[in-house]
């Protein structure tokens, strides 16, 4: 059905402030990074792909489906934050296979009544990089700075799950803040 590659997980921090399971959906590789903000910072437990092994386009999203129900109850989540399909005029059918995709997504986090936030592509990389437009490999650097990795998270859709999942962090610690300032 699914191959979904993980690295070892990291054990968990103590004070837990909340976990985020980040996902960037594609139909042939579905990046997934599991990162928790305790009292002292942000780590990611855990980041790999979903590599769906199947011909058509209903077992693909099978199996993106069941890998993500596995990694959210290996790693019940407060939240799932997920890229927002962007679509460019020239190819109007690469948004509806990665709408189809990300439904499969967020019907599995429904399931596991999972709250769903999506974010703008562009939105992820200023939160990240300060740079709306910014390229995979400032991605990746960024990524490899803000979580103290020892090398770049490879490959690129690992970068960016955990560039979404930590958009989703920054953009609530920032909520909170504004909230618990005023």
């Amino acid at each position: 059905m699914a191959h979904v590659q993980r690295s070892s997980p990291i054990p968990p921090l103590v004070a837990v402030l909340g976990r985020v399971v980040g996902v960037d959906p594609g139909l042939t590789v579905t990046g997934y990074a599991v990162v928790e903000r305790t009292a002292a910072g942000t780590a990611v437990l855990e980041a790999g792909v979903i590599r769906p092994r199947g011909r058509n386009l209903g077992e693909r999203l099978a199996a993106i489906h069941q890998g993500i129900i596995e990694i959210l109850e290996a790693f019940p989540a407060s939240a799932l934050a997920l890229e927002q399909v962007h679509s460019r005029v020239q190819f109007p059918r690469t948004a509806l296979l990665m709408a189809h995709a990300r439904g499969a997504i967020v019907l599995a986090a429904a399931l596991r009544q999972t709250p769903v936030f999506d974010y703008a592509p562009a939105r992820i990389k200023k939160t990240i990089t300060g740079n709306g437009r910014a390229s995979k490999s400032q991605i990746q650097h960024a990524i490899m700075t803000e979580l103290a990795l020892g090398r770049l998270p490879e490959p690129h859709d690992v970068a960016d799950a955990c560039a979404i999942a930590l958009c989703h962090v920054a953009l609530r610690r920032n909520e909170i803040g504004l909230v618990s300032g005023s």
